[in-house]
Parts: structure tokens; C-alpha cells; sequence
């Protein structure tokens, strides 16, 4: 930035940029180096899509009456917000922490919390590119959504702030490698036992009140009442996942370490 002196001349005029457009441009950088990194493409983009068309195609799994694509789709998406908000965001930000980025830019005219906000506005950018692909293939394979568009909007909210909470605490305190691995680990645990593919009736009756209070379960469980069954606000998910989001938030906030 410059100002013009009495003398027709410009100087510079050093400062930070407005805070909006700082967060905005952090959050721009964030995106694409999300969408730049081929390991991350593919846990957030390619695996969803290609497990909506492996199971929505072959009679792997029994998911009840009705289209398979009906069951897969929701579930799907709520695989889309996990993979984006939780694993890609833990094992991108804890590899920031081991080699300093978050370090210096805890000193740089973004505040601590503006670099968390950009981080969050990359994420829901990178979700909302996520449901428009599984939309269109889903429609594509013959999906007939039904349902509430605010309920469905409100679960994909509670449930991005409930998985970015936990990423941000796993990121926040293990080292980079351990956020590698867990997070990777957590990822194909709760893609088999969170009712994404095989429905919760299918587990034991003992498991299924466990897997239930599971974030991915509230998430997947919530947009298929409203999607597949065309169901009103479900309010025991959305607590569910409310409750997760202040939990793994507050958490973040109070044990992330910088360095």
C-alpha cells in the first residue's frame, strides 16, 4: 500500500491488510493446496465416489428394501464431511505443526483464531465441491432424495464442526506421524462400524447403542432419515452431533499446541 506526498511522489504505507480479505486469502491458499495434494484428492474425492458406485452397483451389501443407491447416498456424504473435516484437516494441520508453518504464521498478522476460520472456510469449500460430485452421481445412478433441504444443511454444519474439532485436537497434540496414523486408522474404523455401507441393524444389539453415540452414525443415520425415509428435523442426531462439536472443539481450543 503507498501514499502520495505533497510532492507528487508515492511512499510506502506498511500495514495489514483489511481482516476479512486476510482470512479470505488464507482460506483461497488452503484450498488449493488441499486440492493440489494427491493423497488427500483421493481420501476426500475418490474414495467416496467410488465406494457410491462399487456398492451402489454390486449386491455386496444387503442395505434393505428399496434402491442401494438410496441406502449409499447419504451415508456417503456424511463420509464426504468426515474425509474433508476430520482426517484431511488432522494430517494436513499436524504435518503444518511438525515442519513450524502454523508456528510462524501464529506470528504474522492473522490472528491465531483468522487462521482457524480460514481453515474451516477451506473445508466447506472443499465439502460443497464434494456433495455437488456425489449429487450428480448419485442422481445419476438413479437417486430419489426426498426431505427437508434446512435439515440436511444444519446435520452437514453440526457434523463439519464436530469432525473439525476432533481433527484440530488430534492434529493439536499427537505428532505428525501419529496423526498419520490414527487419523487414517479412525477413518477406515469408522467407514466399517459407522453405518456409512452396512447398516447398524446388521451389528449386534450390544454394539449398535455404542456405535450409535458415533458422530459418523449421527451423521450418516440423520441425513438418511431426511433423505431416504423423507423424516423431519431428527433431533436426536443433531444433539448428538451438537454435542460432539462442543466437545471436540472446546478440547481443540484448550490442548492445541502450536509448535
Amino acid at each position: 500500500m503507498t501514499a502520495r506526498t505533497g510532492t507528487g511522489s508515492y511512499t510506502p504505507k506498511p500495514g495489514a491488510a483489511p481482516l476479512p480479505r486476510m482470512i479470505a486469502a488464507q482460506a483461497a491458499l488452503e484450498t488449493r493446496m488441499l486440492l493440489r495434494n494427491g493423497e488427500q484428492l483421493l481420501l476426500t474425492v475418490v474414495i467416496p465416489t467410488l465406494l457410491l458406485v462399487l456398492f451402489g452397483s454390486v449386491d455386496i451389501v444387503d442395505t434393505g428394501e428399496g434402491e442401494a443407491v438410496d441406502f449409499l447416498a447419504p451415508g456417503v456424504l456424511a463420509l464426504a464431511v468426515m474425509s474433508t473435516a476430520f482426517t484431511g484437516q488432522a494430517i494436513a494441520t499436524g504435518f503444518e505443526r511438525r515442519y513450524g508453518v502454523l508456528k510462524r504464521l501464529a506470528v504474522s498478522p492473522l490472528p491465531r483464531w483468522g487462521l482457524m476460520a480460514a481453515k474451516t472456510l477451506s473445508v466447506l469449500v472443499t465439502e460443497v465441491l464434494q456433495v455437488v460430485l456425489v449429487t450428480v452421481i448419485a442422481f445419476a445412478m438413479g437417486w430419489d432424495p426426498h426431505g427437508n433441504p434446512f435439515a440436511v444443511l444444519l446435520l452437514l454444519v453440526l457434523g463439519t464442526a464436530a469432525f473439525s474439532g476432533l481433527g484440530l485436537l488430534m492434529a493439536g497434540t499427537l505428532k505428525a506421524e501419529a496423526t498419520l496414523a490414527a487419523a487414517n486408522l479412525v477413518f477406515l474404523l469408522l467407514l466399517v462400524g459407522g453405518g456409512v455401507v452396512v447398516p447398524l441393524e446388521k451389528f449386534p444389539d450390544a454394539a449398535q447403542s455404542v456405535l450409535g453415540l458415533l458422530p459418523i452414525a449421527a451423521l450418516s443415520d440423520g441425513l438418511r432419515d431426511v433423505l431416504q425415509h423423507g423424516a423431519g428435523m431428527p433431533w436426536g442426531d443433531l444433539g448428538i452431533l451438537a454435542v460432539w462439536a462442543v466437545l471436540g472443539l472446546g478440547a481443540a481450543a484448550r490442548f492445541f499446541r502450536w509448535e
